[in-house]
């Protein structure tokens, strides 16, 4: 991949001038695929909020560890990743797919930045395949109805939502949205989330996420736990159920610095 400069063309409907969610959070986890704005952006953020590179890196080491556990544990073969970013090291199909050569994923964003590197997330392997929907998570039909191009609805399907639904404000339902997806998955089928956390270091979280608001082109809705929670009704929550993202991982598997600091909570849930 390489990396957009302001002086370059800009892919399609990429503004350069204006922060991405997904190229920021790129940056955070040491991408070059963003702009100057970007980076500024990401370090302001920093600055108000030093261990957030911190939390971006070990929510991606969350999705993979997710994406290991449904295919060696529960034997999931078909991801929906939701949200899906910038890609990088460690995508879902390819964590999916070296397991399972024939697991099928599908990503889906709507951030004009991600469709213009969404060929580095069609490198399926030969026995499975991956697709990528160009779409926003609030028009589900459009999700779902992209999705069935690649994806079996008649057998589970892990839902991924990482770092994505805090740009949801309440006021668009969120949890309707996630219902509607659920609905349409079978039993057996599982719930991922990774969410902004607003009540793990609130002093510093949100005046951070203030300023980041004032900066990029979608803003966060920083929830509590009961509100990360909240997107789980109904399911059969996944040791060690809805936690700090610190906490996911067992004592001594994240570093010293991690603890009590990650500012996001985790879940993992199957459909009954």
């Amino acid at each position: 991949m390489t990396e957009f400069e302001p002086a370059d063309p800009a892919p399609p409907g990429v503004d350069p001038t204006v922060a991405s969610p997904a190229r920021v959070w790129n940056y955070w986890v040491g991408g070059t695929d963003n702009f100057a704005v970007d980076r500024e952006t990401g370090e302001r953020v920093r600055d108000a909020m030093p261990f957030m590179p911190m939390l971006a890196r070990y929510a991606r080491r969350f999705l993979a560890d997710a994406v290991r556990q449904l295919a060696v544990d529960h034997g999931v073969r078909q991801f929906l990743d939701i949200g899906t970013g910038m890609p990088t090291a460690g995508n879902t199909h390819q964590v999916a797919q070296e397991i399972a050569p024939g697991a099928r994923v599908v990503y889906v964003d709507n951030d004009p930045s991600v469709l213009a590197q969404a060929g580095a997330l069609l490198t399926s392997s030969p026995a499975g395949r991956t697709d990528y929907v160009d779409a926003d998570l609030r028009d589900v039909d459009a999700v779902l109805a992209g999705a069935r191009r690649t994806l079996d609805f008649s057998q589970p399907i892990a839902v991924l939502f990482i770092a994505v639904l805090h740009f949801i404000p309440d006021s668009d339902d969120p949890y309707r949205i996630v219902q509607r997806l659920l609905d349409a998955v079978p039993p057996g089928s599982f719930l991922v989330v990774g969410h902004a956390a607003g009540d793990i270091q609130a002093d510093v979280v949100g005046p951070a996420m203030d300023l980041y608001n004032q900066r990029s082109a979608a803003p966060i809705s920083l929830r509590p736990r009961d509100g990360v929670a909240r997107f789980f009704d109904g399911l059969e929550l996944i040791a060690p159920g809805v936690v700090p993202l610190d906490q996911w991982w067992g004592p001594g598997e994240v570093e010293p610095s991690a603890v009590g600091r990650l500012s996001g909570y985790a879940g993992v849930a199957r459909k009954p």
